[in-house]
């Protein structure tokens, strides 16, 4: 017997308690650092994007579940 395995959408992992660490807007992206990790908001991560990719462990982007 073979079934379909259909794949459930990943679980946000920030909520509306994580804050940026920059201003204090709700956080939409998770910068996973070898020495920990930082919140920012859209605006943010997209401001200190070029510099923190290059050593970010995992970029969690969640700013597709921004509604507008």
């Amino acid at each position: 017997m073979t079934g379909t395995v259909t794949p459930t959408a990943p679980s946000p992992t920030l909520s509306a308690a994580d804050r940026c660490d920059r201003c204090g807007a709700q956080a939409r992206v998770r910068v996973v650092l070898v020495s920990g990790d930082l919140l920012f908001c859209a605006h943010h991560a997209h401001a200190y994007q070029d510099k923190l990719r290059a050593t970010a462990v995992d970029w969690v982007d969640e700013t597709a579940t921004l509604q507008g």
